[in-house]
């Protein structure tokens, strides 16, 4: 290793797409020479990776960059908070550069100008994997940037543009390059993975000798020839969704599915400039679960938009109940800096928007812990995560996503390892997590 590789600190804030960003800023910065470091005082200046979708995320992210001032001094910025006008600047005017997301080349021109890249042959050099922030036995696998829908709550494509897709050919060589690195599960991410290749009207590209078309089916079907498991995340329900549900039966992909609704009020899905025909999404998921009975649906809704009616409300439980959905986030509605949403009439108080969130929470912990209570006496392969704080081994499922899904604590398993594939039977179960022994036949 150089003894003069000049030290950059890195803070990654926000979604998985923004962590993705992170790791292609990361993989360039190691491959160009720089070290990481996580201490401010041995970096010699500091990354800030920043979310702007929401209030609570700015307010984190401007704390996040007067942290790094304070304690360093040196700060550049990118991600989606420096996308929103001059925030950044009016509130941290003394940082060192500021860019949107996805502005790998406008990053390191900042690096470049205020630590100049080192050269350095035995330093230049990084895994064929890159640079990454999850754990070994996982990634990111990001087919897409922005998006051509235009929801009322939301300022994605202003953050980050209209859909653009990666030619699948791209995507193809890094996924095969993360299993052969050991990763054992790819989770496909995009602001909406149902459009993918929408833009290059499906265009044939090539992986190895072997053409491919650019969209979400043949995506999925190549992805599991790779032998790890595939997660589908952001799926728009549109009609072709409906091709990769057999891939799921057959054991090709993760019977999963992560299908973002928002509401189920025709009024409200209206507002929100949502599709939104919930008896067609009630009669589709009944058919995704004749072809696989196994499938995992999960989904995220918003409580307290402007105009939700106690009717509105009691349409959204009526659909929680009869959907039977397995994994369910919610949150509050809050006004976006940008969004048109801020402007609707009928705004809902803030007490009344938080009792909305706990009914409807309350009533899907309910569902939650009925479906996993039927789990018990099961034999399931799981992917062991690792050793929680509180000294618990803990696992996943098939129906788990790391971060925003219940896990598998593993009760008595020794010698096993992060990224270990074990079968266990399921012992017992809580509202969101299951309790399992490893099985022995």
């Amino acid at each position: 290793m150089s003894q003069t590789a000049p030290n950059i600190g890195f803070i990654s804030l926000g979604c998985p797409k923004a962590l993705v960003d992170s790791e292609q800023i990361l993989t360039r910065l190691r491959a160009e020479g720089y070290e990481i470091t996580s201490s401010y005082d041995d970096a010699e200046l500091v990354i800030v990776n920043t979310c702007g979708f929401i209030e609570s995320a700015v307010e984190e992210s401007l704390e996040t960059i007067g942290e790094a001032l304070a304690e360093n001094g040196k700060v550049i910025v990118t991600g989606c908070l420096g996308a929103v006008g001059d925030t950044v600047m009016q509130n941290h005017p003394q940082v060192l550069a500021v860019t949107g997301p996805h502005a790998l080349q406008e990053v390191m021109d900042a690096v470049h100008a205020h630590l100049p890249k080192p050269h350095d042959p035995f330093t230049d050099l990084v895994p064929d994997a890159g640079i990454k922030l999850t754990p070994q036995h996982y990634a990111y696998l990001k087919i897409s940037e922005g998006c051509n829908h235009r929801c009322t709550f939301c300022i994605i494509p202003s953050l980050r543009g209209d859909l653009v897709s990666r030619p699948i050919g791209e995507v193809m060589t890094e996924a095969e390059a993360l299993v052969k690195s050991g990763v054992k599960e790819l989770l496909v991410i995009s602001q909406d993975t149902s459009a993918y290749g929408v833009d290059i009207k499906y265009r044939t590209d090539f992986w190895g000798s072997r053409p491919i078309k650019t969209r979400m089916t043949e995506l999925a079907k190549a992805l599991g020839e790779l032998g790890a498991w595939v997660r589908l995340h952001y799926v728009y329900p549109y009609p072709h969704v409906d091709e990769v549900i057999p891939l799921m039966a057959e054991g090709k992909i993760l019977p999963y599915l992560d299908v973002p609704l928002q509401h189920a009020s025709p009024t409200i899905l209206k507002a929100m400039k949502r599709p939104g025909d919930i008896e067609k999404t009630i009669r589709r998921i009944e058919g995704w679960r004749e072809i696989c009975p196994d499938i995992t649906l999960r989904s995220t809704f918003i409580t307290g938009f402007p105009g939700e009616t106690e009717v509105d409300f009691e349409l959204l439980l009526d659909f929680i109940e009869e959907a039977q959905l397995d994994r369910v986030g919610a949150f509050t509605y809050s006004d976006v800096d940008g969004a048109t949403a801020n402007a609707l009439p009928n705004q809902v108080a803030e007490e009344l928007k938080q009792e909305r969130l706990e009914q409807l929470m309350a009533l899907q912990a309910q569902i939650s812990a009925d479906k996993l209570a039927a789990k018990v006496g099961q034999q399931m392969t799981v992917l062991v995560d690792g050793i929680s704080e509180d000294g618990l081994l803990l696992a996943r499922s098939k129906a788990d996503a790391p971060e925003v899904d219940g896990v598998v604590i593993l009760d008595g398993v020794e010698n096993a390892e992060a990224g270990d594939l074990i079968e266990v039977e399921i012992t017992g179960a809580t509202e969101h997590d299951l309790i399992a022994v490893q099985h022995n036949p």
